[in-house]
């Protein structure tokens, strides 16, 4: 289940990547990137929630990344960089799914895999020091 849910977290940030460069629709986009994977109900149903909850939550977790990283105008972050913090943001603070530290080396790995040199140290840093607004 664990390997599955990375592959799960890579395909949310292609489709986050995506619905915010491209302009695609959701259903477009989501439809597209679940359907050639083949993965269970429960892990479709997993990245749909994920996608879903940060679009749904955009506007707050942008705050929250504005907040804790003031020097980096969020529309400035690269596109993974702005996309791995935002959904890592909604399962730190409003999804409660996951514990905080698997969120957050999640997102590291991510960023070590599709950001720059600087991008997991960016991340980790960032989601830091969100975690000390959430008390799990």
């Amino acid at each position: 289940m664990p390997e599955t849910r990375k592959k799960v977290r890579a395909i949310v940030l292609q489709a986050l990547y995506e619905l915010d460069s491209a302009g695609h629709t959701v259903e477009d986009v989501v439809s597209r990137l679940l359907g050639k994977e083949g993965l269970s109900e429960e892990n479709n149903a997993f990245a749909r929630g994920l996608i879903n909850g940060v679009l749904q939550n955009k506007e707050e977790i942008d705050r929250n990344i504005q907040r804790f990283a003031p020097a980096w105008p969020v529309e400035q972050i690269s596109i993974v960089d702005r996309n791995i913090l935002r959904f890592a943001i909604f399962e730190i603070l409003l999804d409660n799914e996951v514990p905080v530290k698997v969120a957050i080396n999640e997102a590291v790995e991510l960023a070590k895999a599709f950001g720059s040199d600087n991008s997991p140290k960016f991340i980790n840093g960032v989601l830091g020091s969100i975690s000390t607004l959430t008390t799990r």
